[in-house]
């Protein structure tokens, strides 16, 4: 995940905030043996980006490239390009209409790609529009701006854009509550999912828009209110070491995370289902699932209500690194072995009861 900001920084902050950004780099690198003093010393004099770079490249980030071209669409179905405007700010989007839902559709689900990626990159990675067309339902791509994150990371790590009605949370709930109105989905049928700096936006979306989304899906991603800044934002990718913001939304949420991720540790996925499970129900049922998929083992925590409505699945797989199970070689940041993460999601999504 790289997640240097910013346009939403003023300009007069920028130069500090790069000096500590560098310095932080530079403390992580020592603590994982990954830089040596005389490294370090040549590192001080480098731009802070460039150490950004060096640290998500020795940390095991996937150096892939997004996917440019044009994906196959299915006759009858559209990939359509949109803009969403209001008092927070404005973003580009693509909304996927399955051939199978141009009268009706199911549901609406969000997906936020990662640093890097674009909405084209992220769909043709994780598979979503397929499993759209099989299940009816649309689905929409947010675009993270160059202009508001120099690397396309959703700014997750800014106090800013971590509370209702301001920054990029007010953005997104908009754009999908926009595109639920023009398709007639209800809140109990729209669902947000993202990777790494998406899957931290998703969370904040959960428990800041929980009167719009029924449900969260989280890949590689971090609690709510894991981080304020850059510098905390990157202590807290190495794992997380102080209390994030207290969560009040009680938003059933499926997680999945890697034990390989060096990018992510795998400990804030499970600061993510600790949220989950000290604001759930007093009374849940959990049952822990082993298995295997495509050359990797897994296990799933499922957790539900006494009456049987699912609130939490937590995956844990093993030797998967900083990219999404199951994905599509198409895609950046992805794996193709292990379980099918968008298939689990979807799964997971639907399964709730209609109202």
């Amino acid at each position: 995940m790289k997640l240097f900001n910013t346009g939403a920084m003023h300009r007069v902050n920028n130069d500090a905030r790069l000096t500590a950004a560098n310095d932080l780099v530079q403390r992580t690198l020592a603590q994982h043996g990954l830089a040596t003093p005389t490294e370090l010393g040549e590192a001080s004099e480098r731009p802070a980006m460039q150490s950004i770079s060096d640290l998500l490249s020795k940390l095991g980030a996937t150096t892939s490239q997004p996917a440019s071209s044009a994906p196959d669409i299915p006759v009858g179905a559209s990939f359509r390009s949109d803009t969403f405007s209001c008092p927070a700010g404005s973003r580009s989007f693509r909304t996927y209409i399955p051939s199978s839902a141009t009268e009706s559709a199911r549901g609406v689900v969000v997906m936020l790609h990662g640093c890097t990626q674009t909405p084209e990159d992220f769909a043709a990675g994780t598979g979503m529009n397929r499993l759209a067309e099989e299940h009816r339902f649309i689905v929409v791509y947010p675009a993270q701006s160059r202009r508001n994150n120099t690397q396309s990371c959703w700014n997750w790590f800014s106090r800013g854009d971590q509370r209702r009605g301001a920054g990029e949370p007010a953005i997104l709930a908009g754009m999908v509550q926009q595109v639920c109105a023009t398709h007639g989905i209800a809140k109990d049928r729209t669902f947000v999912a993202g990777l790494s700096a998406g899957a931290a936006m998703a969370v904040i979306l959960g428990e800041t828009y929980p009167d719009v989304f029924a449900a969260v899906g989280v890949h590689s991603g971090l609690a709510y209110g894991s981080a304020k800044d850059v510098a905390s934002a990157f202590a807290a990718m190495a794992g997380p070491t102080g209390a994030p913001l207290p969560k009040k939304s009680q938003i059933p949420t499926i997680v999945f995370h890697g034990t390989s991720d060096a990018t992510v540790h795998p400990s804030n996925g499970e600061a993510v289902v600790r949220q989950v499970q000290d604001i759930g129900p007093g009374q849940t049922l959990e049952t822990v699932e082993q298995g295997s998929h495509g050359g990797r083992s897994y296990s799933v925590l499922r957790a539900a209500t006494a009456g049987g409505e699912p609130t939490l699945e937590h995956w844990t797989v093993s030797g998967l690194g900083h990219a999404w199970s199951g994905g599509q070689a198409e895609g950046s940041y992805t794996d193709p072995k292990g379980p099918d993460a968008s298939a689990e999601m979807v799964r997971f999504f639907f399964q709730r009861k209609e109202a």
